[in-house]
């Protein structure tokens, strides 16, 4: 008598798919957040149900539409000045945005070249270069933007460039350190032995295993980007000073938190929310593209 095994049907997963399940809820969560954002700032114009520098001083310190006293036009009440506070809000994504991507952007690009440079050489580049970064880090990185933006001058262009000059060394440092132990694993060493020169083993080899701790640190900086052009709004040293920024919109309803609480906790409440999605978005990516995790 023969025994016939029926062997069960093998399930093939996509690796996207697999990548979706490693990130778990911190990748769902943090894209939605972060995906909202971007919409909200995109449709910008089109969602708002006021200009956002429109002023009526007969509607004043509006509250929002559920309490009482509060319009519908008005769904989450108005400034001092009588101007939508959901308007500003809305409008004020855009800068956080703008902000957020092409500072951190840049930062990045310089850190990571620089990283890399230093990492893969050593010798005086790499003495050169961990000296810079340990005198840049030197400095405290919040009051060395206030002081960058200040000579600088205020616009958004000043804005990206103070945190660019700041936050370059975060990605340099990490990268460096990380490159130089990636460059002593074994498969780093069979690259130098088949003939592979020191561009080759980077493009080839150390940079693809870097890029989940860069798609870590490139959200995580974007959460900080967004700090730091809320701070340098709040002591008025970003955008024009009529141009709707979360860190303005705290500064004035820090003026008449008493009189309408609801202006800075709402502005407070967006930037915690960006922060923390932009920061869950980047360790669910880190779990979803780690190498390790995916063996």
């Amino acid at each position: 008598m023969v025994d016939l095994a029926v062997s069960a049907p093998i399930e093939h997963t996509s690796p996207w798919t697999a990548a979706l399940k490693r990130g778990g809820p911190r990748l769902w969560l943090g894209g939605a957040v972060v995906a909202l954002l971007l919409l909200v700032a995109l449709l910008a114009p089109l969602i708002a149900p006021h200009d956002p520098l429109e002023q009526d001083l007969l509607s004043a310190q509006m509250p929002p539409a559920w309490m009482h006293g509060g319009d519908a036009s008005f769904p989450l009440g108005t400034d001092s000045l009588g101007r939508c506070v959901l308007s500003r809000l809305i409008y004020s994504s855009r800068i956080a945005v703008s902000v957020a991507f092409i500072a951190a952007s840049l930062a990045a690009a310089i850190g990571i070249t620089l990283g890399l440079v230093a990492g893969s050489f050593g010798g005086w580049i790499d003495q050169l270069t961990s000296r810079l970064i340990d005198v840049w880090m030197a400095f405290p990185p919040i009051l060395l933007s206030i002081v960058l933006a200040a000579v600088i001058g205020a616009g958004l262009t000043s804005v990206i460039l103070a945190i660019v000059v700041v936050d370059w060394t975060r990605f340099a440092r990490i990268v460096r350190a990380e490159t130089m132990v990636q460059l002593q694993r074994d498969y780093a060493m069979a690259a130098r032995v088949i003939g592979m020169n020191r561009g080759q083993i980077l493009r080839l080899e150390i940079v693809p295993n870097l890029v989940p701790l860069i798609v870590t640190l490139l959200a995580v900086e974007m959460g900080v980007a967004i700090l730091v052009e809320v701070i340098l709004s709040f002591v008025g040293i970003s955008v024009a000073g009529d141009t709707a920024t979360w860190g303005g919109m705290i500064a004035e309803g820090r003026q008449i938190i008493y009189q309408s609480p609801w202006i800075m906790a709402l502005a407070i409440g967006c930037v915690i929310v960006s922060v923390v999605g932009f920061n869950l978005l980047g360790d669910g990516l880190r779990a979803a593209l780690d190498p390790v995790q995916r063996q």
